[in-house]
This record gives structure tokens, sequence and C-alpha cells, in this order.
């Protein structure tokens, strides 16, 4: 298997999220890989079907318990 791009990677969760979460937790083990030990990856909100609070927080909690932090671009 080739190792993935974070840009590949990132994308490959954008086109996930959009598609009712299919695969998701293969493609957040490839972002964490992508990541190359980085806890934390800065997610594009604009990109997400449901760019509101509550799915915001769902999304941080997800990815919380599979030991990534996200941050959102434009937050703060």
């Amino acid at each position: 298997m080739t190792a993935l791009t974070l840009d590949q990677a990132l994308e490959n969760i954008y086109t996930s999220v959009n598609n009712d979460n299919k695969d998701i937790d293969t493609h957040i083990t490839a972002l964490k890989a992508a990541l190359g030990g980085k806890k934390a990856v800065e997610i594009d909100p604009s990109r997400l079907t449901y760019n509101n609070r509550a799915g915001r927080k769902m999304m941080q909690s997800y990815f919380r318990k599979r030991g990534l932090e996200v941050s959102f671009s434009g937050e703060g």
C-alpha cells in the first residue's frame, strides 16, 4: 500500500464525511499515518456536510476517540 500525502488523506476524509462517513475509520488511520506522528489536524469547515457547531463538535469528539485533535480553519 502506498503512503498517502497529507492532502490526499484529508481529501479522503472530506469525501468520506460527505458520503455518510463511509470508511471513515480507515481514512482516519491513513490520516494519522500521513501526519507522521503528529496528533492534530486542521480541517476546512466549509468542506463539511454539517458545518454547524453540533456537527463540528461531533467530528472533534469522534476523532479525539481515535487519537487525533481536530481544529477548524478560521476559528478563533
